[in-house]
């Protein structure tokens, strides 16, 4: 008895250093020596749980010897992990998880409660014996996919807004050339998860072809590939004054950033949002503070807030050019500090030769990436990654995978998360069609940390991603 208390008083001091040292074991260590120090506290916890267990002298001198030569094993170096996730230094989690998955499916002891409720119980055990293959079929359904209701309401709410601006600026501004205003991004693509919660309002700016040139980035003096510039051309022959958009030069460039202002001052402190909210029986209001132009819409009604849907609803206002397949938006908030610099949008590449991939072997690459964007969005320690990063990973993939049918999501979502782990060290993602563009660049090393560390662990047992 004295040999127990003294041992629960020693598990209990040793439990607060191994607290310690695995919450501050990802800032100081990274990623491998945080995966190595996991997997060291497993082998030491064991030991002492077989000394304390163990009655004779013989075994447990050859079980602590055993805990000591896998404690010798994650000792060496990280290149471990690199060589294989799914060796040595990853099979102590994977037993751990798979433990706890037994655990929760163990039948405990029969109550008169329990008895009267077979039906939960079975539903618990099914949920215990599914495959990779149909949790992730389960997670698409339940938690990435929209429900159609959901998406109707937001894109009509969407193009209510849309019509309402549209209105707006030909009647206050009529002399201004805009083309026609137009929904966008992943709730008109069929790529957004989780909820409806977000629509985008393309603008697209009416440039005279002979007064305007588009600018490569490359050739540029930013020479950053996804900042291009708009140079205002023939001054000699057409001065200034002879384009609406002249009005918004800085050094001799259309600014993106004057372009944003503009419709800041014209529409979002401009409009009547009162008005508008009472006729469109919600609560409209601009998002003030930001470089984008943001609204957020809210639902009124009862009947609404009782059906669930009170969820608001984020439309950003979008300026952007058009030239041939060239899609060049005014975000400040990803070309600052460069006043002029417009952005080169590459999400309508990257979608319509997805939709391609998809189109010509039946395939599930978008199936895939919607529950890769639901995993990231509902896992705290994924949330830095975006979208950009995931549809590349999926594309870059694509060239050297061929099938990417039902059959094999399973295969494809584990493949995924391994490559992703392999950029994450490089700490490069290259674009699929600008590979000077490196997707990753704007994450912090904490993030790549957590991110890495939840990854690693997701090798061997991809269900703790799709809890």
């Amino acid at each position: 008895m004295n040999f127990q208390g003294s041992r629960r008083r020693g598990e209990d001091g040793i439990a607060m250093v191994i607290d310690f040292l695995l919450s501050n074991a990802r800032l100081v260590l990274g990623v491998g020596g945080a995966a190595l120090l996991g997997i060291a506290t497993l082998a030491v916890k064991r030991l002492i749980e077989r000394a304390g267990r163990a009655a004779d002298d013989e075994k447990v001198e050859q079980k602590m010897a055993e805990s000591w030569e896998e404690l010798s094993l994650v000792s060496a170096s990280p290149t471990l992990i690199k060589k294989g996730l799914e060796g040595v230094v990853m099979k102590h989690v994977a037993k751990a998880t798979r433990q706890q998955k037994a655990d929760l499916c163990q039948q405990p002891e029969m109550s008169s409660l329990e008895v009267s409720k077979p039906e939960s119980k079975s539903k618990r055990l099914r949920l215990c014996v599914l495959s990779l293959q149909e949790r992730l079929q389960q997670y698409y359904h339940t938690r990435a996919a929209l429900s159609p209701l959901e998406v109707q309401r937001s894109q009509a709410l969407a193009l209510d807004i849309c019509t309402e601006i549209q209105g707006f600026l030909h009647s206050r501004h009529p002399d201004m050339p805009l083309g026609e205003m137009s929904l966008g991004g992943s709730l008109l693509d069929d790529l957004q998860v989780v909820s409806a919660d977000h629509a985008c309002l393309l603008v697209p700016l009416k440039l005279e072809d002979s007064l305007w040139s588009l600018i490569p980035g490359e050739q540029t003096l930013l020479t950053h590939p996804l900042h291009w510039m708009v140079r205002r051309a023939n001054l000699e022959y057409f001065p200034r004054g002879r384009s609406y958009w002249d009005r918004y030069l800085v050094g001799g460039y259309l600014s993106a950033e004057a372009v944003v202002n503009m419709f800041n001052k014209a529409i979002m402190e401009t409009v009547n949002w009162p008005s508008i909210s009472s006729t469109m029986d919600c609560l409209v209001r601009p998002v003030l503070g930001g470089q984008d132009l943001r609204l957020e819409i809210r639902p009124r009604s009862e009947k609404e807030e009782v059906e669930g849907s009170d969820q608001p609803l984020f439309i950003s206002m979008l300026p952007l050019l058009r030239q041939g397949d060239t899609v060049l938006t005014a975000q400040p908030e990803l070309t600052s500090p460069w006043v002029n610099a417009w952005h080169l949008s590459l999400y309508p590449w990257e979608t319509q030769h997805l939709a391609q991939l998809d189109a010509a072997d039946d395939g599930y690459r978008r199936h895939t990436l919607k529950i890769l964007k639901a995993v990231c969005r509902l896992n705290p320690a994924l949330r830095p990654l975006k979208a950009a990063p995931l549809a590349n990973l999926i594309l870059h993939l694509s060239d050297s995978e061929s099938d990417w049918s039902e059959n094999s999501l399973d295969v494809r979502f584990q493949q995924c998360i391994t490559e992703l782990i392999g950029y994450l060290e490089q700490g490069a993602l290259h674009s699929y069609f600008k590979p000077a563009v490196n997707l990753l660049s704007g994450l912090s090393e904490d993030q790549v940390d957590q991110m890495g560390f939840m990854l690693y662990c997701a090798v061997s047992e991809p269900e703790i991603l799709l809890i």
